[in-house]
C-alpha cells in the first residue's frame, strides 16, 4: 500500500512541471558536396511571429530559395533527407508575405557581389509549437531564385546548405 501511494505521489509530482516553450532556435547550415554555402539562421519569438536573422555566406550573386523543410535531417549528400517544405496547412507555394503559403515559405536570399546575403524580417506563420512548430525541421538554401509560384517547390533547384534548426538555451 505505502509503495502504492508514493508511486501516485511521484506521478502526481511529474504532472505538474510544464516546460516552458523556447523563445529562441538556430540552424547552422553546412555546405552539400561541391558548395561552399555556410551560415546561421537564428529565430527569435516575438509578438508577431518569429523574427528570423539570416547571414550566408559563399553564394553566387544573386537570389538563391529558402525554405523550412520537413524533417531535421541532413544525412544525404544532396540534403533529399530533409524532406519537402514544411507544410502542415497543405497550402499552395507562395511567397513569405502571402496569407496562403506554405510554413516553410520564406522565399529568397539575394547575395551580394561577394557572395553574402543577410535578411530580417518577421514570420507572422512560424511558430515554436503547435502544428506549425519549426523546431526540429531543416533550413534549405537552393542554388536558383524561388518564383514563389510553382507547385510544390518553386523551381528553386538543388540545395547548397542544410542546417537543423534547434532550441537555444534560455539566458
Amino acid at each position: 500500500m505505502r509503495s502504492c501511494l508514493i508511486v501516485v505521489a511521484l506521478a502526481s509530482a511529474a504532472s505538474t512541471v510544464v516546460a516552458a516553450t523556447p523563445s529562441k532556435a538556430v540552424a547552422t547550415l553546412h555546405p552539400t558536396p561541391g558548395s561552399g554555402v555556410e551560415g546561421k539562421v537564428s529565430f527569435v519569438k516575438v509578438e508577431a511571429g518569429v523574427k528570423l536573422s539570416v547571414e550566408a555566406t559563399g553564394l553566387t550573386p544573386g537570389k538563391h530559395g529558402f525554405h523550412i523543410h520537413e524533417f531535421g535531417d541532413c544525412s544525404a549528400p544532396d540534403a533529399t533527407s530533409a524532406g519537402g517544405h514544411f507544410n502542415p496547412g497543405g497550402d499552395p507555394h507562395a511567397g513569405p508575405l502571402d496569407p496562403a503559403r506554405h510554413a516553410g515559405d520564406m522565399g529568397n536570399l539575394e547575395a551580394d557581389a561577394a557572395g553574402v546575403a543577410k535578411l530580417e524580417y518577421v514570420d507572422a506563420k512560424m511558430s515554436f509549437e503547435g502544428a506549425n512548430s519549426i523546431l526540429g525541421r531543416g533550413v534549405i538554401v537552393h542554388a536558383n531564385p524561388d518564383d514563389l509560384k510553382t507547385q510544390p517547390t518553386g523551381n528553386a533547384g538543388g540545395r547548397l546548405a542544410c542546417g537543423v534548426i534547434g532550441v537555444v538555451k534560455a539566458e
